[in-house]
């Protein structure tokens, strides 16, 4: 018998941590039992995995007799959870067995992969953030089940090899060329947005609101919408997905790496190619909306990543919930923290937040009275704190619609002709910054550097600072906000109506 050692993985969070699975394998009088133990920290699902591993082996024809194994996966200190680790180990026993060669071809490949009882592959999660880590290691490639092939050859420079069954991983370390390695050429064809479901030009009325949202689109600004049920705030927000630039190839692998590890990629499909429209119900708990767990795994703040939170009845979210907002708002990312580590998952994604001015929705409508006291329209509204109210770039109110709006048949603008603005500005971005960034990132010293403002501004910005009581970091984001006005209107600098517009933006009465 030999000692045989293969390379697999484990999944932290977002990241992929190396796991060498060592197995030793004895044989025992015939009579004796079978003793199949496993160490390194398993959790219950990897302890499992030996009836699995020894049945998925007798079932593919492999006839094995009474054996006495061990199998460590180190490093001994790092807790092993899921299923990654039953092809490895049904490897590492044939190998041990000697029913597969000696090879050094294991020390070239990663190998995952849950095997079911007949020896057939089933998927696995984070298969793409797998790939990336046997890049980053140098090694020739991954071995893992055919399901997950395609999302794991969207990372170049691996040999992505599908296993369909244990004996597929067979015949591949008795003769490599057996088995064709999978490729996934990404174009940026790819990407091309698919028809919104809602065009900007199905909305009626509300022109400044359509242009706070291209605003938002252009520079990555959070945006809060209030106004009366049926004022059009939910559609409006849904139509944001249809302006919003074609998600890059670096954008791409990104969200798909957190929507693999949160095993939501949905089947066959091997990259996303949409920005994420996330709108969870706000009946969610702040681990729902920030992650967590043992190991955590990313919420819905990191699954919006890159594209669109939308927060609908805003104030109906748990206090405590909406608290946990501020960081990923600030440093776009949220870093958890458990006893074996910290986990850090990025956040940047554009805040959509819409709600009712009131508990019974008609404060300031201009037909229907609002019933609701004064202390309990303060109780609603003050369920938001002030802290966070600040890091909401814009504060819009949304009208109720009258009925010639309504019934107006004059086009609007369409989104592709919105888009069409959005990614210009965009574009004047990129050049800024040497970055696919937006404005709504800037630090404090590009502020500085690419946000300036001349006296008239200055002035301008110094009443109002005085007259509403903003914040230092409220005044930031009304900077941040003109120096995107102006990139939609094509100017190298802020002018004073770019300021004036943003200012009109931040609505104090939508509190």
């Amino acid at each position: 018998m030999v000692l045989s050692r293969l390379h697999s993985v484990s999944l932290l969070g977002l990241e992929v941590v190396l796991v060498d699975v060592e197995v030793d394998v004895r044989q025992i009088r015939e009579g004796d039992k079978t003793v199949f133990v496993i160490v390194g920290l398993p959790d219950t699902a990897v302890r499992e995995s030996k009836d699995r591993v020894l049945t998925a082996i007798r079932n593919s024809g492999y006839s094995i007799q009474t054996l006495y194994c061990i199998v460590n996966l180190a490093p001994a200190d790092l807790r092993k959870e899921g299923s990654f680790y039953d092809l490895p180990i049904a490897l590492g026993v044939l190998r041990s067995l000697k029913r597969i060669p000696e090879t050094s071809l294991f020390d070239e490949y990663l190998c995952v992969g849950e095997l079911g009882l007949s020896g057939e592959t089933r998927p696995i999660q984070g298969a793409l953030a797998i790939a990336m880590l046997a890049r980053d290691l140098g090694k020739k490639g991954i071995m893992l089940p055919a399901i997950n092939a395609h999302e794991a050859a969207a990372v170049p420079g691996i040999d992505v090899i599908p296993i369909k069954h244990l004996r597929d991983a067979v015949a591949f370390s008795q003769k490599p060329a057996s088995i064709t390695p999978v490729r996934n050429e990404i174009s940026s064809s790819l990407f091309k947005l698919a028809t919104p479901p809602i065009d900007f030009s199905d909305i009626k009325g509300q022109a400044h609101v359509k242009r706070a949202m291209e605003i938002a689109a252009a520079g990555g600004h959070n945006i809060v919408l209030s106004g009366p049920p049926g004022s059009g705030k939910t559609m409006i927000a849904k139509a944001l997905v249809g302006i919003m630039p074609e998600l890059t190839v670096a954008e791409a692998l990104e969200v798909t790496k957190i929507h693999s590890v949160a095993a939501i990629l949905p089947e066959g499909q091997s990259i996303v190619t949409q920005r994420p429209f996330r709108s969870p119900h706000h009946t969610i708990s702040y681990a729902g909306l920030i992650g967590g767990g043992t190991v955590p795994r990313p919420g819905e703040v990191s699954l919006a990543h890159n594209g669109i939170l939308f927060l609908d009845e805003f104030p109906e979210f748990s206090r405590a919930v909406l608290e946990v907002l501020r960081q990923p708002l600030e440093d776009r990312k949220v870093t958890i923290s458990r006893a074996h580590g910290n986990f850090t998952f990025p956040t940047s994604f554009i805040c959509v937040a819409a709600m009712n001015p009131c508990p019974c929705g008609y404060l300031g409508h201009p037909d229907k009275r609002c019933r609701d006291t004064q202390l309990q329209i303060d109780r609603y509204q003050n369920k938001i704190s002030g802290p966070l109210w600040d890091r909401i770039d814009m504060h819009i109110e949304v009208p109720a619609l009258r009925y010639r709006e309504m019934v107006d048949s004059t086009p609007g603008e369409s989104s592709a002709v919105v888009r069409s603005r959005v990614v210009a500005a965009r574009g004047r971005q990129k050049q800024r910054f040497g970055i696919e960034r937006t404005n709504a990132l800037m630090s404090s010293r590009e502020l500085t550097q690419y946000a300036g403002l001349d006296v008239t501004c200055k002035e301008l910005l110094r009443e109002v600072i005085d007259g509403m009581g903003i914040s230092a970091r409220a005044c930031d984001r009304l900077i941040r906000v003109s120096r995107t006005i102006a990139d939609l209107d094509g100017a190298a600098t802020i002018r004073r109506e770019h300021v004036m517009e943003a200012i009109s933006f931040r609505n104090m009465a939508v509190r």
